[in-house]
């Protein structure tokens, strides 16, 4: 048997780029993850040094609504990250066996490429529903912000 060695190398390529897009989704979430972190940290700072006034209560109270938010927003950050790294392991696994059904004669090992490479995708696919449910619970959490500096700007006129 020849081996098309160039046919072989742009077969196992498809998965790779896969794995390139799924590594931008990956570096894309670990930023948010990182940044939702960071706020949790800075509303707990700013709770611990409020001083416990009329102000400082609805402060407080504001605090408490966002931070089971924020953890559920990170949970769903996790989940996409988790998604998208077993995409990325199904996405590999594909390369493999693409490999291995091009140096053999094919058979199970095509078959194997072709389910990892679309379970691969429909991970992917589910990672980015987890995604956009963490946007649209951040949206909510700014709306939290956003009112209560409102209603501190009504308080101070």
């Amino acid at each position: 048997m020849e081996i098309n060695y160039i046919a072989l190398i742009q077969s196992m390529l498809s998965p790779g780029i896969m794995i390139s897009a799924c590594g931008l989704l990956l570096l894309g979430m670990n930023n948010k993850y990182s940044l939702i972190v960071n706020r949790i940290r800075t509303l707990t700072a700013e709770m611990r040094t409020l001083e416990f006034g009329h102000s400082a209560e609805d402060r407080i109270d504001c605090i408490h609504r966002q931070l089971p938010l924020l953890n559920n927003r990170m949970k769903l950050v996790e989940n996409a990250v988790w998604l998208y790294t077993v995409g990325i392991a199904l996405f590999i696994l594909a390369i493999f066996t693409i490999g291995i059904s091009q140096l053999s004669d094919g058979g199970l090992a095509i078959q194997f490429s072709f389910l990892f490479f679309v379970l691969g995708l429909v991970v992917v696919l589910i990672g980015i529903f987890f995604a956009a449910r963490e946007v649209r619970l951040g949206y909510h959490i700014v709306q939290l912000e956003i009112n209560y500096a409102v209603e501190c700007a009504k308080e101070d006129h």
